[in-house]
């Protein structure tokens, strides 16, 4: 029965945890991410890409702000240079969320 229940641990422990996914989450930097919540969809591409040491994050349904992992920093970074989007910054991300912060494992602006 110990062994059962053993196996029954590891397997389960063993299991990749499942990710969380934001669709269309509102983007901003991580500095001004106070004065955007009113509006984040008015914060500009240009003040994110001026605040990008600060790194990057969403907000939730909830209101909430989620900082993301240097990972996906950089992600956010390839994606802004590469948009023509001046405003209304949004984005899909798949991730693990800690805390505050998310291990993002995709990226995507919408």
């Amino acid at each position: 029965m110990k062994k059962l229940f053993a196996l029954m641990l590891l397997a389960l422990f063993s299991l990749p945890m499942l990710a969380t996914e934001w669709k269309d989450a509102a983007l901003a930097d991580v500095q001004c991410s106070t004065k955007a919540k009113a509006n984040p969809d008015a914060h500009t591409r240009n003040c994110a890409m001026q605040c990008a040491k600060s790194g990057f994050g969403i907000y939730t349904s909830d209101g909430k702000f989620l900082k993301f992992d240097a990972k996906g920093n950089e992600q956010v970074m390839d994606a802004l240079k590469k948009t023509d989007k001046k405003d209304h910054l949004r984005v899909n991300v798949t991730g693990d969320q800690s805390g505050d912060t998310i291990k993002v494992q995709s990226l995507s602006l919408t």
